[in-house]
């Protein structure tokens, strides 16, 4: 089973930028769809961004952030700029174990097989 594990957070300034990665490890790295979910202190998990057939993104996040991955390092990337305090929250990656052109199932949770651990982003006024 692929195991996944994020890197890039930290505190940062308004209007800055983040590169978030997430490194899959393990026996098979999946060609299924990969996500980026975040959850901010007392709010519920929500969809950022998703690559699969095609590229995916909450409207929050819109001209803001870019998803990439590289299937030959087995990694799936999140550039963030133009930082909002509202972007303040823990950022996981997961993996779908195949790929999507449903958007409704490219955002729904359930379909993620495996998960991070998460990495924090912190962003000051």
């Amino acid at each position: 089973q692929v195991q996944l594990v994020e890197s890039g957070g930290g505190l940062v300034q308004a209007g800055g930028s983040l590169r978030l990665s997430c490194a899959a490890s393990g026996r098979a790295f999946s060609s299924g769809t990969m996500v980026w979910f975040r959850q901010a202190p007392g709010q519920e998990r929500e969809f950022v961004a998703a690559i699969g057939y095609n590229t995916y993104y909450a409207n929050s996040v819109k001209g803001r952030f870019t998803i990439s991955r590289d299937n030959a390092k087995n990694m799936v990337f999140l550039q963030m700029s133009s930082l909002k305090p509202e972007d303040t929250a823990v950022y996981y990656c997961a993996a779908d174990r195949i790929r999507r052109y449903d958007i409704t199932s490219v955002r729904s949770q359930s379909n993620y097989h495996t998960w991070g651990q998460g990495t924090q982003v912190a962003v000051s006024s």
